[in-house]
């Protein structure tokens, strides 16, 4: 041991002086965490995950650089050139990691603040996504640069037909289709964030985000739906914030043969026109003609009801369904006080009488 000291005596004076060092960095990285999380709340801000994120990285790189120091200084000197090429490598890995952080953390900054400045974040928040997207795959490709392996097959795969068969083989990927159907629901804008849309005249809400990958749309039932954007741009979709926001709600019910269809029509007619919802769609030749506001059909006879519709208009999708409930509640009510039959299914049942039916008598030879 004594042996080992008086060898070692100046790295290990060098030593006290690193780790001595590495402490006060880590004190004044703490601080100015501090400082700058004050700061940002004094902002506004409140999340911290990125900053987090970038003082564990730093203390990370700080750890991994005193223990190659400790090891440096230490160890046999036919072992300093590799030790020496590990320090530089996690040096330079840390250094990538730290800067790919920032990068991260400063563009998601900027497009926030120009998403709250917008009213429709469509474009913004897309780019927002593409932005992290580059920043993270320029990082990677500086961090597989520290390594000869990955470096060299880079390099062969773009200087021959590799690059060719890579591309072709991510074409043929579904994450690259959602990526470029992304693009084209920004490119063309068949919906924006904030637009109702149907799709497959099955799933209807409200679009919430457009990723690289997917779209977000929230349901009337509060429920979050994920929708690969490959998906999306095969099917049909109706946008009911596309163009004239005004929509159709149609009102349908049924009355028996035995009811009088002048006033089951009277009543829905005036019924719907009285609803605070419904707007008034007529042209002005419409209203020179004296066409009503709320036209009401009789649209079919069937077996043991006819069917009567009404042509509501309201000034958005979203109002359509709470105006279609209130008129079906306040014109069964008023159905009800006239004496209009809301038909059920009949069913007549025929019996026989068994003893009635004779009975042939056969003999079998």
């Amino acid at each position: 041991m004594n042996e080992f000291f008086t060898n070692h005596t100046e790295n290990i004076y060098i030593l006290i002086g690193v780790t001595i060092i590495c402490v006060f960095l880590f004190i004044a990285l703490n601080k100015v965490s501090k400082r700058i999380e004050k700061k940002a709340i004094e902002k506004g801000y409140s999340d911290f995950a990125n900053l987090n994120l970038i003082n564990k990285i730093i203390k990370i790189g700080i750890v991994l650089f005193y223990l190659f120091m400790v090891a440096y200084l230490l160890a046999d000197q036919s072992e300093f050139n590799i030790i020496a090429i590990n320090i530089k490598k996690t040096s330079y890995l840390t250094l990538v990691f730290i800067i790919t952080s920032v990068g991260y953390t400063v563009s998601n900054t900027l497009f926030n603040r120009i998403i709250k400045r917008k009213d429709n974040p469509t474009t913004v928040k897309f780019l927002k996504y593409v932005a992290a997207f580059i920043i993270i795959v320029i990082g990677i490709a500086f961090a597989a640069m520290a390594f000869p392996s990955l470096k060299s097959i880079a390099s062969t795969a773009l200087g021959g037909a590799g690059i060719i068969a890579a591309i072709i083989g991510l074409a043929s990927q579904e994450a690259l289709a959602n990526i470029i159907g992304g693009f084209f629901i920004i490119m063309f804008k068949p919906f924006q964030i904030y637009d109702t849309i149907k799709i497959s005249n099955e799933m209807v809400g409200t679009v919430m985000d457009i990723t690289l990958r997917h779209t977000i749309i929230k349901d009337y039932n509060n429920k979050m739906i994920v929708v690969p954007n490959a998906i999306i741009n095969k099917e049909k979709i109706a946008n009911y914030n596309l163009g004239d926001k005004k929509y159709c709600q149609y009102i349908e019910l049924s009355i028996s043969y035995d009811s009088d269809v002048d006033l089951a029509k009277k009543i829905i007619q005036e019924d719907c026109e009285k609803h605070p919802s419904n707007i008034d769609n007529r042209t002005k030749v419409d209203k020179l003609n004296n066409v009503p506001k709320v036209r009401v059909r009789v649209i079919s006879l069937e077996d043991s009801h006819v069917a009567i519709r009404a042509w509501v208009w309201t000034s958005e999708f979203g109002l359509a369904f709470d105006m279609k409930c209130d008129l079906l509640e306040s014109i069964k009510k008023r159905f009800d006080k006239e004496g209009i039959e809301i038909p059920f299914p009949y069913r007549t049942i025929i019996t026989k009488n068994m003893n009635t039916i004779p009975v042939q008598n056969e003999s079998i030879n």
